[in-house]
Parts: C-alpha cells; structure tokens; sequence
C-alpha cells in the first residue's frame, strides 16, 4: 500500500512558533501511512513538528467539534476547519482549507482499500 502525502497551506492562528514572516500561511504535509497505523494521520508543521492522531478524529471535527485531549477539530464556517494542537509547551491553532482535509481524507480511504500485490 502507498503511502498519501499532500501539501497544504494554512494559516496558523496562534503560536508564533510556526508562523512565517508577513504572518499569512505556512506549508504543511498530511500523510498517511496505511502499512504504520491505518487508524492514524499525522500533520507536519514547520519547525518541523510532527504530530499524529486518529484519522477519525480528523474526519469527525470536520462535520461538529471533535476531541478533547492533545488533538482538537472543528469546522469553521462552511470552507475551514480548525485544527488546534497542544503540547507541553503551548498550543498552536491552524486554519485550513475544508476541501484540503476532505481530498485528503478521500485519498486515505482510497489508498488503504486498495489490494496488496505481490
């Protein structure tokens, strides 16, 4: 099985840890590794930070507020989706495109249905 990965931009709320210099958008990668842990995501954040969690998780806060430990997502407005994660040493809140996540999450299904070949 393949590997997903997809670029995004987004834009970072809080944390200036993350946020670049005019304070817009940063790059970010979602991957998707159905041969690691079909059940989980991980989104990459400049600095770099790497943070995986439940690919349901993901799919659930896009319809109504999701999560309640390290991990949280919630719709905002009809075309963005808040992702806010928090660590030991902050929280950092991330804005993105709602069809980024949604053809994300599509690819993911996609790529773990798909038959192993030898």
């Amino acid at each position: 099985m393949a590997v997903v990965e997809q670029y995004a931009r987004v834009q970072v709320l809080t944390d200036g840890d993350i946020a670049d210099d005019d304070g817009r958008c940063v790059p970010v990668v979602l991957r998707y590794d159905p041969e690691g842990d079909p059940g989980a995501v991980c989104v990459g954040l400049p600095g770099p930070r790497y943070v995986t969690f439940a690919r349901e998780l993901l799919e659930r806060g896009l319809r109504a507020p999701a999560g309640t430990g390290e991990v949280r997502v919630w719709p905002c407005g009809r075309v963005r989706a808040v992702v806010e994660f928090h660590t030991g040493q902050g929280c950092s809140v991330v804005q993105f495109d709602a069809t980024d996540l949604l053809r994300f999450l599509r690819r993911t299904y996609a790529a773990a249905a798909r038959p192993v070949v030898h």
